[in-house]
């Protein structure tokens, strides 16, 4: 079942965020984490790419790290690239980074109920089943 967000809601997320952890990142063009990376790189976002069998190599021309702990900078935003049974966990680590990110997002046909409800509790905004790359542009790069 796909999740609900008003429009404003999804908006004013990808307009307020910079910086965006993408977990799961792929350096297969084929693959849907390597071309919504690249999209939201040329959209203006600091996109960096989280995968630890790609870890200290690079993905489109960015530094890779194995865990978001590992990522020096503050994240705005943790973009979800990684099977259901994963989610928990990536969403667990996101909720130990201080300062915490201000969304985590699951990309299409991922839903964890009881891992977003966790993230609420903590203060952090979560959308499911929604992807960065189609609601960007959807919201963002057709305004005119």
């Amino acid at each position: 079942m796909s999740e609900t967000y008003a429009d404003d809601e999804l908006r004013s997320i990808l307009e307020r965020t910079r910086i965006i952890a993408l977990v799961g990142a792929s350096p297969k063009p084929r693959r849907p984490a390597n071309s919504v990376m690249g999209y939201l790189l040329g959209a203006g976002y600091r996109v960096i790419p989280v995968n630890p069998r790609h870890a200290r190599g690079e993905i489109l021309g960015q530094p890779v790290y194995a865990s978001l702990a590992e990522v020096p900078e503050a994240i705005d935003l943790v973009d979800i690239f990684r099977r259901r049974d994963a989610l928990a966990g990536v969403v667990d680590e996101a909720l130990g980074l201080r300062p915490k990110p201000a969304v985590i997002w699951m990309q299409l046909g991922l839903i964890d109920e009881v891992a977003a409800a966790r993230a609420r509790a903590a203060g952090v905004t979560v959308v499911m089943d929604r992807c960065t790359m189609v609601e960007h542009r959807r919201l963002i790069s057709r305004q005119g």
